[in-house]
Order: C-alpha cells, then sequence, then structure tokens
C-alpha cells in the first residue's frame, strides 16, 4: 500500500512538472471569437461570416463576443490575458493592433510577442461618405467648403485613434484643410448620426457603410486606398482627386494568445484559409465590400511586424495621441 501510494505521488509529481500539451482533439468545445467593436461594423460583419462558416462547414462551434471600447483595444487586451489554449481568439485589425500601441499611452502589449498572428481574412480600402442629400457631391466640394469654413465641417468616425481617424486626418494634412473629428463607439453610431444628418461627413471601412450606400441613405465620396474597391468601382480613389500622397487601408486577421501550441495555430489557419478559399466566401466578403486575399502563417506575422513598424513612424510624424 505505501509503495503504491509513493508511485502515486511521484506520478502526480512528474505530471506536475511536465510541459503543458497541445489538446489533441482541439477543438473539443466551443472556441469564443472576441469581436473588439460594436456589432453592425465592418470587424463585427467580417468576423461573423467567419464563425458561421467555420461552424457550418467545418462543424466547429465558433462563438462571436463583441468586446467594444478604446478604439478596439480592449477587447484585443482580454485575449492578450486570456489562457493560450486556442480556445481564445480575437478578429484583429490594423487599428488595435499596430497603430493603438503607438496613440494610447495606456496600451502596452507589442502585436508582435504578447499574439500570435493566425490568419489574414481580408483588407478593406476606408472611404469618405455624406449623407444622401448632403451639397457635397465629390471631394473637390468638401476641400471648397472646408478652406471657405475652417472646423465647420464635422465627421464621424468609429472611435478616436483608428485607422478610420487618422485616414481623415491625413487627408485634412494633404488637401490644407481643417475638419472636426466626431468620435463614436463603433462604426453604426457614426452612420446612424451621418444618416440623420447630424455630421456632415462620415469616414468608415467600406463594410460598415456598404449597405446603407446601396439603399441611397449615403452617398460615396472617395476611398482613400491606392486603388479602386473592386465592390465600389465607380467610386474614386483620393489619388484620382488630387491627392496621391493618401493610401491608407485596414486588414482584419485571426489572432489568438502568445505560447498558443503551435499544433493548434496551424490547424486553425489551414481550416479558416480553406474556408475562405471557397466560392461562397469570396463571394460574400466581396458582398460586404472587402477584398479576400489569402496568406501563410508568416506572411501574415510578417505583415503584422513591418506595419507595427511603419505605423510607429506615422504616428510620431502626425503627433497624435489618446488619453
Amino acid at each position: 500500500m505505501k509503495k503504491a501510494l509513493l508511485a502515486l505521488l511521484a506520478a502526480c509529481g512528474m505530471a506536475a512538472i511536465a510541459p503543458v500539451q497541445a489538446d489533441t482533439a482541439w477543438p473539443a468545445k466551443p472556441i469564443r471569437l472576441v469581436i473588439p467593436f460594436p456589432p453592425g461594423g465592418g470587424t463585427d460583419i467580417l468576423s461573423r461570416l467567419v464563425a458561421n462558416q467555420l461552424t457550418q462547414s467545418a462543424k466547429w462551434t465558433v462563438v462571436p463576443d463583441n468586446r467594444p471600447g478604446a478604439g478596439g483595444t480592449i477587447g484585443i487586451a482580454e485575449v492578450v490575458r486570456a489562457a493560450p489554449t486556442g480556445y481564445e481568439l480575437v478578429m484583429g485589425q490594423k487599428d488595435n493592433l499596430v497603430v493603438a500601441p503607438w496613440l494610447y499611452k495606456t496600451v502596452k502589449y507589442d502585436p508582435s510577442k504578447d499574439l500570435v498572428a493566425v490568419t489574414h481574412v481580408a483588407y478593406t480600402p476606408i472611404m469618405i461618405v455624406a449623407p444622401a442629400n448632403s451639397p457635397f457631391k465629390n471631394i473637390a466640394d468638401v476641400v471648397a467648403a472646408a478652406k471657405r469654413a475652417p472646423g465647420s465641417i464635422k465627421y464621424g468616425s468609429p472611435g478616436n485613434g483608428t485607422t478610420i481617424h487618422l485616414a481623415a486626418e491625413i487627408f485634412s494634412q494633404a488637401a490644407g484643410i481643417k475638419l472636426l473629428h466626431v468620435p463614436y463607439k463603433g462604426s453604426n453610431a457614426a452612420m446612424m448620426d451621418a444618416i440623420a444628418g447630424n455630421v456632415d461627413l462620415m469616414v468608415a471601412s467600406v463594410p460598415s457603410a456598404m449597405a446603407q450606400i446601396k439603399a441611397g441613405k449615403l452617398r460615396a465620396l472617395a476611398v482613400t486606398s491606392a486603388t479602386r474597391s473592386t465592390s465600389l468601382p465607380d467610386v474614386p480613389t483620393l489619388a484620382e482627386s488630387g491627392y496621391k500622397q493618401v493610401d491608407v487601408s485596414t486588414w482584419y486577421g485571426i489572432f489568438a494568445p502568445a505560447k498558443t501550441p503551435r499544433e493548434v495555430v496551424d490547424k486553425l489557419a489551414a481550416e479558416v484559409n480553406k474556408q475562405l478559399a471557397t466560392p461562397a466566401m469570396i463571394q460574400a466578403i466581396h458582398e460586404q465590400g472587402a477584398e479576400p486575399k489569402l496568406m501563410s502563417q508568416k506572411q501574415f506575422a510578417d505583415l503584422v511586424q513591418s506595419d507595427y513598424k511603419k505605423w510607429k513612424t506615422i504616428v510620431q510624424e502626425s503627433g497624435a495621441t489618446v488619453e
């Protein structure tokens, strides 16, 4: 009896010091996909497309969970602190991963050290829109009005410190105008105020504004990317409007906590890329105004690291900070 007890204690001791192994049956339970913005915006739309596709086609249970606040940094920070088991993921984007750490004094995470970049999902141009009954028919109209009355034109954005906010500021500097920024807690609230005419303009990702543009409630004036949107080919770029130095777009991708087992990361990346390559998903992403683009896990990790360094310079040169 004594020998058996000692053997049991020894086995327990060995288990205690043994390294944590990957869950070979992963996923054996529901996966939470944190969406760091409110419902209705581009991040929410793309997250739910991916979650639904994985649930229906891969037979995984992926549960979207909106955790908005502070330009998306609250949801990111929650997953940074989560256990690295593969059951806590986040849909991150350029805003909250490579821009926010240089803008927010309270943001301390480094996306290349505190998270694993699993797979790129899509990228999208940013666009400037106006209410359908606005006197602004194009960007030239906006610039002319802003020069007549500096600071009088209000534009809504999904929040301080987002890539969308900075895209508008970069455009303002390029055009030599002053616009009044009105930050909201997400794209949906900004869009409702734009439709109601409470702000003169809205700056948003294409997925956020697409439905309202098609419904005739918003008028698209320009996109801030180097090329036109596949989904809205008639909308000119700011470069075509005379501001070639403005080239801003944003990307979306799935991230896991650092130290998530490599087997889990590889399995997740392979399955998401498999689903993204299907004609149904390609069509669904295009319909939302985004551009699907498959990348290997390494290619996506390299993109995140490159943009992290690039936006440090952009933010420092802009002088922008957010408390």
